[in-house]
């Protein structure tokens, strides 16, 4: 792994501490994710194939409101290459994420997780770092972490990178 880093909800701005990008080699799997979605739907990473990329957000969440239009464009800039999947983290209800959903655009998923413990799933995700931004390659395994904001420059590149291996 390279540049680790913490920050979180309050903390804006990505930089190269905030990256951490696993070699092929030393990357581990990435968990089972399944869960009821901000819709209603029932959600199942066993279902998804390719570049994986997933957004741990909060509609409380200052950086995560920001990031939010990055996101959206980076998910439509790399479609059909890679699927983006919300994490909706720590919100009490559905009503204000959905409300963030529509005001920026976002048209992927989003599974509800109102007590946060689907982040437990994460092996090497800190609970407290939010937004956090996860990409899974297509063997299905963590191949980039950032914490904290990104751009969508650099969720595109690391989809890029995911899928070719790198």
């Amino acid at each position: 792994m390279l540049a680790l880093g913490l920050t979180g909800c309050g903390a804006s701005g990505v930089n190269e501490a905030s990256l951490t990008r696993v070699e092929p080699a030393q990357r581990v799997a990435a968990p089972h994710i399944t869960g009821k979605t901000l819709t209603g739907t029932d959600f199942d990473s066993a279902t998804l194939r390719g570049v994986i990329v997933y957004n741990v957000w909060g509609s409380w969440c200052a950086p995560c409101r920001k990031e939010a239009p990055a996101l959206a464009a980076a998910a439509k800039a790399t479609a059909g290459r890679a699927t983006f999947v919300g994490i909706n983290t720590r919100d009490t209800g559905t009503a204000q994420a959905l409300a963030l959903v529509r005001e920026t655009g976002t048209t992927y998923e989003s599974v509800f997780d109102p007590d946060g413990r689907l982040l437990l799933l994460f092996p090497s995700l800190p609970p407290s770092a939010i937004p956090t931004t996860i990409v899974v390659d297509p063997q299905g395994r963590i191949a980039a972490r950032i914490l904290g904001e990104t751009t969508q420059a650099t969720l595109v590149g690391l989809v890029e990178d995911a899928a070719a291996g790198r």
